[in-house]
């Protein structure tokens, strides 16, 4: 068949091009155009080869083998077929696994049944050699084309060079045509604007820094009670915590299940710090962690009842608005961390019934309640910043997330205040009363 096929090993054309373009090979380095990206790969193919694209065939890794949105993009693309094999964690570093072997099939396959009379291969992995040896056997014309290395040397495996029929080279004005640099600086410092998100953020003390000092400041010589960190997400943690005098912090799950335990009425107040379950006077607290540092909520749960009238981005968000979001996060949200939280905040604040909703949520900031943070970081794991489901996202990219949140409630809370609609219940204010919106069931 007088036709070509592309084989792109994404691990190396966007690990090469990141090297090239932002001086080490991660990727989260880079921002890539993949609609152009394929373009360029179909119109060099096509005038290297001299021979109408059958098709590109996509080989990446991907944790447990799930497509990130980068793959669904492209796998609706014309002429572009997606394989996956496996991305594992060893020593720190993530690795493919599978890939150079599925890489190896395709192409034996390909020339055993003469679907096509070139293959380019982009690549630069020694162990396709085997496969290219034997696609020549089988009268296919092999084009290995490699990215520009950084240091002017080789980065493809002298044997597959040596092997190939024809070699190009993507040339760094080649590349800057679908790839850039990412621009780190502005990730975690945005524009100045009248509230810095990310540097309130940052300059949030620690954990660690906000018990020190705490203890330095108790005047009785105890400790204070070890404060019960949320996971992410929201969901608490099972345990309470011991103080040194013995005493118990409850966590949040012990609250519910004393309130929801047989024979405890519904109304039981929650139980003081050092005090059995159903045995607390009422108007206890229970400490929360904060980025602000550790505080009091009040409240049976220990969610204050401004954070609780919140309503959810999934309780706003009708059956065909989620399809059309994930339409949406397909085809134009990139997956850089600072725009994953504009998005998110968008859709939430246009789907809002009444704007008082917006005003309370600023005045809690830089702190984002638990229950929409956890639904923020749940909606940026889509996007591959969660790198596999038994890790946490970056901490870095936590930050980036939450800030673009934060600017894009700061631009809308202007808009309104200039606009005039946020003079009833401004800023600051307690605002009108809402009626309370039920809360979806937790996810376990």
């Amino acid at each position: 068949m007088d036709r070509c096929v592309v084989l792109v090993d994404a691990g190396y054309l966007l690990g090469a091009a990141a090297s090239l373009l932002a001086g080490e090979p991660s990727r989260s380095r880079i921002t890539v155009d993949h609609a152009a990206l394929i373009q360029g790969l179909r119109e060099r193919a096509e005038a290297d080869t001299e021979q109408p694209l059958l098709r590109i065939y996509w080989f990446d890794g991907a944790p447990d083998r799930v497509p990130q949105p980068e793959h669904r993009r492209l796998r609706v693309m014309p002429r572009v077929t997606v394989r996956l094999g496996a991305l594992t964690r060893s020593d720190g570093r993530w690795a493919q696994k599978g890939v150079d072997a599925a890489m190896h099939a395709e192409l034996t396959e390909l020339a055993r049944n003469r679907a096509c009379s070139d293959v380019v291969l982009v690549t630069g992995d020694g162990d396709l050699l085997p496969g290219l040896m034997s696609a020549k056997e089988h009268g296919v014309a092999v084009h290995l084309w490699a990215v520009q290395a950084a240091d002017g040397d080789y980065n493809q495996s002298e044997d597959l060079v040596a092997e190939a029929d024809e070699r190009r080279v993507l040339d760094r004005t080649w590349i800057t045509r679908a790839v850039r640099a990412r621009d780190l600086t502005g990730l975690c410092a945005p524009a100045p604007a009248p509230r810095p998100e990310i540097a309130a953020i940052l300059s949030a003390p620690l954990p660690e820094a906000a018990l020190a000092e705490a203890a330095r400041g108790n005047g009785n010589g105890t400790r204070p009670a070890a404060p019960v960190e949320p996971e992410e997400g929201g969901a608490a943690a099972t345990a309470g915590a011991t103080t040194a005098n013995g005493k118990t912090v409850p966590t949040p799950k012990d609250l519910a299940g004393a309130l929801r335990a047989p024979g405890t009425a519904a109304a039981a107040p929650a139980p003081a710090p050092g005090q059995a379950l159903g045995a607390a006077p009422a108007g206890s607290a229970l400490r929360w962690s904060s980025d602000k540092g550790w505080i009091d909520r009040a409240g049976p749960l220990g969610e204050p009842a401004e954070t609780a009238s919140l309503p959810t981005l999934a309780q706003l968000t009708s059956a065909e608005q989620r399809w059309a979001d994930r339409e949406e996060d397909i085809t134009t949200v990139g997956g850089d961390p600072f725009e994953v939280g504009q998005v998110f905040a968008r859709r939430w604040m246009e789907r809002l019934p009444e704007t008082v909703h917006l005003q309370k949520l600023a005045t809690m900031y830089p702190r984002i309640p638990h229950r929409i943070d956890g639904e923020l970081l749940r909606y940026a794991a889509r996007f591959g910043l969660l790198a596999h489901k038994d890790d946490q996202i970056d901490e870095h990219d936590r930050y980036a997330i939450r800030a673009g949140f934060w600017r894009e409630i700061d631009v809308r809370a202007a808009a309104e205040h200039v606009a005039g609609a946020g003079s009833a219940a401004a800023p600051g204010a307690v605002g009108t009363p809402v009626a309370p919106v039920a809360a979806a069931p937790a996810a376990e």
